[in-house]
């Protein structure tokens, strides 16, 4: 099985596991969503301008006796009504864990729509158990100031 797979499948039970009440997650999360407009970066692609926001988010729990640690990052292009997103998805040994994608690329999963799909349950499912009763779920979430150059 690929390591994308298997992914798959551990947050599948994970996300199982955590309705159940058997898992405690940390999650941190850097984002630029909520930043002044005029402080995000813009790019020209195929002749519009696009504003460019991104999202890091660190999920760590122990799972199953063994400490979990994924690293997901999300660009979004915004230009009006259009919306391009890129997903990326990592795994990188309990040390590393910088919102740096220099530094993540080395521990990088193949993100099919499939693995997508179960981080964005996971993070949906997460963001209601933490509105519903805030000590249920260990949340950080702060602003990133990006430039162009990161």
């Amino acid at each position: 099985m690929k390591r994308e797979e298997e992914l798959v499948k551990q947050l599948t039970d994970m996300v199982k596991d955590t309705k159940a009440g058997k898992v405690h997650w940390n999650v941190i999360c850097q984002t630029t969503e909520y930043n002044d407009a005029a402080t995000k970066p813009t790019v020209e692609e195929d002749g519009l301008q696009w504003t460019v926001d991104e999202c890091y988010v660190s999920y760590h729990c122990e799972y199953k006796g063994k400490e979990f640690l994924m690293i997901t990052y999300e660009m979004l292009h915004t230009a009006g009504d259009k919306v391009k997103s890129t997903n990326l998805v990592f795994l990188p040994p309990l040390g590393v864990r910088y919102f740096d994608i220099h530094t993540l690329l080395p521990y990088s999963v193949e993100a099919s729509q499939m693995l997508i799909y179960q981080v964005h349950s996971l993070w949906t499912l997460l963001l209601d158990m933490h509105k519903a009763n805030p000590d249920s779920v260990t949340m950080d979430v702060s602003e990133r100031v990006l430039t162009i150059e990161d």
